[in-house]
């Protein structure tokens, strides 16, 4: 066992450690720096509880450990940039499950021992609901985002109504256990809690994505923080608020770059798809102008202003090298460019800033929506990869549209666009974009990271 003071002092470090950490996760110079200190901080943490505690087993603990970090590398190394959504959303499920689990066997022991109190069964209840809740709501946003189920909303009649009955129903049995002190009702606590998490996303369309992953990451905060209380460990406490807090500030920072509210988001119902939108190049209906990489490498090779719109698209096709060599041979010929970052562009928050520095663009040269919106009336040409949704001039016209309202790039203003995509289908949200009909907008229809490979083939040869 270790002093008291000395392990008070630890957590101490420890606690500063995340924060420094979670600081320096703000921008993408400092965030490599920011992950390997806040590993450090939970390394730390986890080695004074173990040395703390003389009754565990350690051998069952490196077993844990072993198995646990063989499956985050591998997960790590062999993960594409593409499926980050999913795996950040099965990590918020894993993490309330955890919490889930850790507070269930809490609650056995507490009352195997006679050592119950209603402080001590109220913060193992809280963190049974959230963590379930989290667990199911995650494996359903993993689901949706790896297109297993359906990206359109599941609409339950009466589902809001449902909801809540479920979630008083939940509540009431929790206060049930803390009057009754029968603790056998902890199971139906648990399995409500699994329904309630599946019922809360499954009509959460895939254009709301990146809010319940921000807002799953804040249950699972949640979950953790509750645990500490049960089990009085004051790093977990401390770990479980930072996330918590944190999740809850980018959701909220993420409805507002949406213009929706979060009881919007959680109703569900917005990003089912528009039937009517005709997949078929050759069989749509609205004319457009389409553009081949000769013509594209032409008209970039005059332009002086140049700004990138990445979206899910670049992540799909793998393209981020191409655009970073697209970038590289343009600016060896005197043209200025700039990437326009959407906070809601791709399928989680910061998505693009990964993708964009994983082929080391310069920090420098991305833009976000305040900065950016601006200076594409100036700009010369305006490259769209994949981005349907946060370009879609119906946010700022069309008042019957679902995305009215939210805040999106002034990619129109420009004085020429040309839009990368495979087909002239819609975003997440199932809604047309009405920029790709505009009479200075063009269509390179095609795998993003072949065509950009062609234009770059094309300016090399000048």
């Amino acid at each position: 066992m270790i002093n008291s003071n000395i392990i008070t002092l630890i957590y101490i470090i420890s606690s500063v450690l995340f924060i420094l950490g979670m600081k320096r996760l703000n921008s993408p110079k400092t965030a490599r720096s920011g992950n390997l200190i806040s590993s450090l901080a939970m390394f730390i943490a986890i080695l004074v509880t173990i040395l703390d505690n003389s009754t565990l087993k350690i051998s069952w603990i490196i077993i844990g450990l072993i198995i646990g970090s063989s499956i985050g590398i591998s997960m790590a190394k062999l993960v594409k940039m593409t499926a980050m959504p999913q795996m950040v959303a099965l990590f918020n499920g894993f993490g309330g499950l955890a919490s889930a689990l850790v507070s269930s066997q809490e609650f056995t022991r507490i009352f195997n021992i006679g050592n119950h109190t209603i402080y001590s069964v109220s913060t193992i209840i809280i963190s049974i609901i959230v963590g379930t809740i989290t667990f199911t709501g995650s494996i359903i946003a993993f689901l949706k985002l790896q297109e297993l189920i359906t990206t359109n909303p599941i609409l339950i009649p009466l589902r809001n109504i449902l909801n809540l009955f479920l979630l008083l129903i939940t509540i009431s049995i929790g206060i049930l256990i803390l009057i009754t002190g029968n603790h056998l009702l902890i199971y139906y606590l648990i399995a409500l809690g699994l329904i309630v998490g599946i019922l809360i996303v499954i009509p959460i369309g895939g254009a709301d994505m990146p809010v319940v992953i921000a807002l799953l990451n804040s249950y699972s905060g949640i979950a953790a923080a509750f645990a500490g209380f049960a089990l009085n460990n004051t790093i977990l406490i401390i770990c479980g608020s930072l996330v918590g807090a944190s999740g809850l500030i980018l959701t909220n920072i993420m409805t507002k770059a949406m213009n929706r509210s979060m009881l919007n988001v959680i109703t569900g119902g917005f990003g089912q798809q528009n039937i009517n939108i005709n997949k078929d190049i050759s069989k749509h209906s609205k004319p457009f102008k389409s553009i081949d990489t000769e013509s594209t490498s032409i008209l970039l090779k005059y332009s002086e202003n140049i700004i990138i719109v990445p979206g899910y698209g670049l992540a799909v096709a793998q393209a981020q090298h191409s655009i970073k060599d697209l970038s590289d041979i343009l600016e060896s010929k005197g043209c200025n460019i700039k990437y326009a970052i959407h906070p809601v562009a791709g399928r989680m928050p910061g998505h693009m800033n990964v993708l964009l520095a994983e082929a080391n663009i310069p920090y420098d040269q991305l833009y976000d929506l305040e900065q950016i919106n601006d200076q594409f009336i100036t700009a010369d040409v305006v490259i769209v990869i994949g981005a349907n949704d946060v370009t879609n001039p119906e946010a700022r016209n069309n008042r019957n549209s679902p995305i009215y309202g939210m805040p999106i790039l002034n990619v129109d203003k420009a004085k020429n666009i040309i839009v990368l995509k495979r087909s002239m289908s819609t975003g997440f949200s199932g809604i047309d974009n009405e920029l790709f009909y505009q009479e200075k907008t063009s269509m390179l229809f095609g795998d993003a990271k072949k065509s950009l490979e062609a234009i770059n083939k094309e300016l090399k040869l000048d």
